[in-house]
């Protein structure tokens, strides 16, 4: 612990029905070469043995917070913020781990780069067939690479970082505020473009957090039907006199469009689609925004059966 008693990092996991993976995701925690963290565990009324599994590791520095009833993500999230007794919040999922110099990469993006105020790392997709690296902005980037970039310009594929890779300042929740808890799909985008309009971001091109991508129960794979979205056209007067984050807006509402039209909600779809400015999108994600749901349903398939193979492709390259 630091003079003060307190921990450098909280590290806030939300917890929900993941009995097969969270022991390894608190032991990658524990393995940390920079150990001044405290863990809080937020249990969202998990129905398996999730719980059990997490009792063993309990002490004065490992926490469990009961949920009395199901709020989501976003809720368990804000919890663990409101539970946070550090200045410097970071989250893991309880189906990811951490690379064990997470935490000490992101301390020194603290020491090295004052003026940031989020600090993000570069993570791996573990497939069952594969680990790949994700199509995101990191390959525009030395490698090694750590300093100030701008999010917005270089954000316009998959995430330069995940929530288990990026650590904010609690004065990013005291400026921007915390998780909108209604949003029960693309909350952490919502909560990006907030923060880093707002606060600079230092980050490292190194793998630090390994993101398990075929696991049961995980938000992104599931159907978004009835489900509350982001509403990205409250940022368009942000986005007025900055390109960038106009571009990383119209990227992030094509990623909603696709996904609304595979579950056949064409009324949001269209909603989506008018705000969109399609010279924002490469001729990939151009055809793909034009194509009938079965089609589209026919492109994942031939993901699915790639990856299997040790293949990815993906609309997020040129």
């Amino acid at each position: 612990m630091n003079n003060q008693n307190m921990a450098f990092f909280s590290v806030i996991i939300p917890l929900y029905n993941k009995e097969n993976y969270i022991e390894s995701a608190i032991k990658s925690i524990l393995n940390q070469t920079f150990t001044d963290y405290e863990i809080l565990i937020i249990n969202d009324c998990s129905t398996d043995k999730s719980v059990e599994k997490v009792t063993t590791f309990l002490s004065e520095k490992v926490r469990l917070i009961q949920h009395e009833k199901n709020g989501g993500l976003s809720v368990a999230r804000n919890t663990g913020i409101a539970h946070a007794t550090t200045n410097y919040i970071t989250f893991l999922d309880g189906d990811d781990v951490w690379k064990p110099t997470f935490l000490e990469t992101i301390h020194q993006l603290i020491i090295n780069y004052p003026e940031a105020r989020i600090f993000g790392t570069n993570y791996e997709e573990v497939y069952k067939s594969k680990t790949y690296q994700p199509h995101n902005g990191s390959s525009t980037l030395a490698t090694g690479f750590t300093g100030y970039i701008n999010f917005f310009k270089i954000n316009v594929r998959q995430g330069i970082y995940n929530h288990g890779s990026v650590c904010f300042h609690k004065e990013v929740y005291e400026k921007v505020g915390n998780y909108n808890p209604e949003i029960k799909f693309s909350n952490d985008i919502d909560f990006n473009i907030r923060a880093n309009y707002h606060f600079k971001l230092a980050y490292s091109n190194t793998v630090q957090m390994s993101y398990l991508m075929e696991v049961q129960h995980q938000i992104t794979r599931n159907s978004i039907l009835h489900k509350k979205i982001p509403n990205y056209d409250i940022y368009e007067d942000w986005a007025k006199d900055n390109p960038d984050l106009k571009k990383h807006l119209d990227f992030f509402r094509y990623v909603l469009a696709k996904k609304l039209k595979k579950d056949g909600d064409t009324s949001d779809w269209k909603k989506i689609v008018q705000s969109i400015d399609v010279k924002n999108l490469n001729w990939k994600q151009k055809l793909l925004l034009k194509c009938p749901q079965s089609l589209l349903l026919l492109v994942d398939t031939i993901k699915s059966v790639l990856i299997k193979y040790g293949i990815k492709i993906s609309t997020y390259s040129k």
